[in-house]
């Protein structure tokens, strides 16, 4: 009996709370805006706080009230912002991808040295002694301090300096926030040709400490045919809206501060069934690798073609492939 009467106690002081948590429910019952949690649901759930507001949910809430743009999350993608587009009813217009990119080549193998540094393994550390152990001060030093504020495991230390995998790069910042030398920066995710230093003295003090930093010396200028690299406050400058990626500067950088992969380098190719002869694509070649006289199939000098891709651009036919 007596066991009987506890169960019952018990079930009956459940009975009672449950009905207590029913009213309270419908009391103290916030509304909460559909579109909130269907924006939060669409958001891929990182809560790396590189948009800017307190995680996905923050984020989710100020996309639902206008007040940030349907395309703030850093780590979504396309089918991400157009499904967030779709519940807010507008389209979703977005950029190419920004990705972090470490502006310094001076690895230790091509870098000197002021010392020996056995400190924490820290850059802000290292930093804190005599403004780093290498003999730049703009450069990379390779301690890590990015590798542990990146949530994505998207940095490495390789020869006494950071890489970053842009494939696994969301562009939340944080790595951009915690380099003490700003060397790090956002550039497109397609954009191979950078100028990969941040060294702003002069030449001859540049090589005197690093065999790959930029010595403005202004060759890469020279040669840009479309006007889209120069040299300013001692260091090379791309403007990536103009850059054609056709390597011009890399090849003829004497220090290889400019990265791009010359093996890479794309050839243009005609269709000879679809060009019609119009000739405007060796007009606008600015390598005359192009010869052909008009209304004939016209051929691509491979030699001289540097792979710009102008050509095929201004094709009204579609005629060339690169």
């Amino acid at each position: 009996m007596i066991i009987i009467s506890a169960v019952g106690v018990l079930g009956g002081i459940g009975i009672i709370c449950g009905v207590l948590l029913a009213i309270a429910s419908k009391l103290f019952h916030v509304d909460v805006d559909q579109k909130i949690i269907d924006v939060r649901n669409a958001l891929p759930g990182a809560n790396c706080g590189g948009c800017g507001f307190p995680g996905c949910d923050g984020l989710a809430a100020a996309i639902a009230e206008g007040n940030a743009p349907v395309n703030a999350c850093p780590v979504s993608n396309q089918e991400g912002y157009e499904k967030i587009a779709a519940i807010m009813g507008v389209t979703a217009q977005v950029g190419e991808k920004q990705v972090a990119k470490v502006m310094c080549k001076g690895c230790d193998s091509l870098a000197t040295k002021k010392y020996d540094y056995e400190g924490f393994t820290d850059c802000k550390a290292a930093a804190a002694v005599a403004g780093g152990n290498k003999s730049c001060d703009k450069g990379c030093l390779g301690f890590g301090t990015c590798v542990n504020a990146c949530a994505f495991d998207a940095i490495i230390i390789e020869d006494g300096i950071a890489k970053i995998d842009r494939d696994k790069c969301t562009s939340c910042g944080k790595c951009i926030e915690v380099c003490p030398k700003a060397v790090i920066e956002f550039v497109p995710y397609s954009q191979d040709v950078i100028v990969e230093c941040h060294n702003k003295d002069f030449g001859k003090a540049v090589k005197e400490i690093c065999k790959v930093g930029c010595i403005a010396c202004k060759i890469c200028e020279k040669n840009c045919a479309f006007d889209a690299i120069h040299v300013e406050n001692n260091i090379a400058k791309i403007d990536y809206d103009k850059c054609t990626q056709c390597m011009v500067c890399t090849e003829k950088c004497p220090t290889r501060a400019i990265s791009g992969d010359l093996k890479k380098r794309k050839k243009a190719v005609i269709i000879e069934d679809k060009c019609i002869g119009c000739t405007i694509c060796a007009k606008k070649c600015p390598t005359n690798a192009i010869e052909g006289e008009l209304k004939k199939v016209h051929k691509v000098d491979a030699a001289k073609c540097i792979g710009c891709g102008v050509c095929a651009s201004k094709c009204p036919k579609k005629a060339i492939e690169m």
